[in-house]
């Protein structure tokens, strides 16, 4: 194979990551020509209305699987916090990538914490799952909904929208944006669980060995240990994207692997919370058992009642 294209979103952080995973493609196989195919989607075009009213983070894919589908590309490189579970026919996740920092982070103009944000204090988020875990360590805060791509949400932050607003760390990082805001405060795991896959990219491909193989290059072990956990975690839950999840595994260094997960309300009212560590060769189907449980302790129906209370 001479030629191979990557669909992409032309957001400033898709374009990062597509040219990020385009210059190692290039590196791990020397004549191999990678180039980049800019695909509009329907949750670019859409940006007056919370993405859980419309349907979560599936709308960035759409287009993007259609034009692979169609043989217009062969690649699409992916936040994996934004892939679904469940991969259309003919496209397969092919890869995940080493992470980056799996944490979200506050960033403000004024306030250096979340224990420093006065009462109040509006904090800008369009995640559920952000806005469940902030209220429930805060109920205090008034949290106002933000859409747009970076840019638009630190503009957004800087022109006095927001007192503080919450985002994923790996972004700010890749981005190079540390120093665009006053402080850029990365919240800790045991405050705030991430969404499944937060900091990895997911390589997705169309079902073809050669291709395949060319993506297994950029296979990471244990981020596919940590994200596959979260993945059948919130497949089992049924949870979609727009739904209050937060579920994270670390491979620790003593070849432990912690995991823990939080379901709730948007207002953070009601959570259930597990924190579970087994050792490395345990993990088959943990993200499933540990769905399971939650499931038995209620979590459908407050999930239930979390997506009723989301779209009114």
């Amino acid at each position: 194979m001479k030629k191979l294209v990557i669909a992409t979103r032309g957001s400033k952080l898709a374009l990062w990551q597509s040219e990020h995973i385009k210059a190692v493609l290039e590196e791990q196989n020397p004549g191999l020509e990678v180039s980049l195919k800019i695909v509009v989607t329907s949750g670019d075009k859409i940006l007056d209305v919370p993405l859980a009213k419309i349907g979560g983070k599936g709308l960035f894919l759409k287009e993007i699987e259609e034009t692979m589908l169609k043989g217009e590309a062969q690649l699409a490189v992916h936040s994996l916090k934004d892939v679904p579970t469940q991969m259309p026919d003919g496209l397969l996740l092919a890869a995940i990538t080493e992470r980056e920092d799996d944490r979200d982070a506050m960033l403000s103009e004024k306030y250096a914490s979340v224990d420093a944000l006065p009462e109040g204090a509006v904090v800008g988020t369009s995640s559920l799952r952000r806005r469940m875990q902030i209220l429930s360590l805060r109920p205090d805060l008034t949290i106002k909904d933000l859409r747009g791509n970076v840019d638009t949400r630190i503009r957004k932050l800087k022109e006095g929208d927001y007192d503080a607003i919450i985002l994923a760390s790996a972004g700010i990082n890749r981005l190079g944006l540390l120093d665009s805001v006053e402080y850029v405060y990365p919240i800790a795991l045991g405050d705030m669980v991430p969404a499944m896959g937060q900091g990895a990219l997911g390589i997705e491909a169309v079902d073809d060995p050669e291709v395949l193989e060319i993506a297994r290059g950029l296979e990471d072990t244990n981020t596919r240990i940590e994200t596959t956990i979260e993945r059948d975690f919130v497949d089992t839950l049924q949870g979609g994207c727009q739904v209050p999840i937060g579920v994270n595994a670390t491979v620790l260094e003593n070849g432990q692997v912690l995991t823990q997960a939080i379901v709730g309300l948007p207002d953070g009212t009601e959570v259930l919370a597990e924190s579970v560590e087994v050792p490395k060769d345990a993990v088959d189907n943990l993200g499933r058992k540990m769905a399971e449980t939650f499931i038995e302790q209620g979590a459908r129906e407050l999930l239930a009642r979390a997506e009723e209370m989301a779209f009114k």
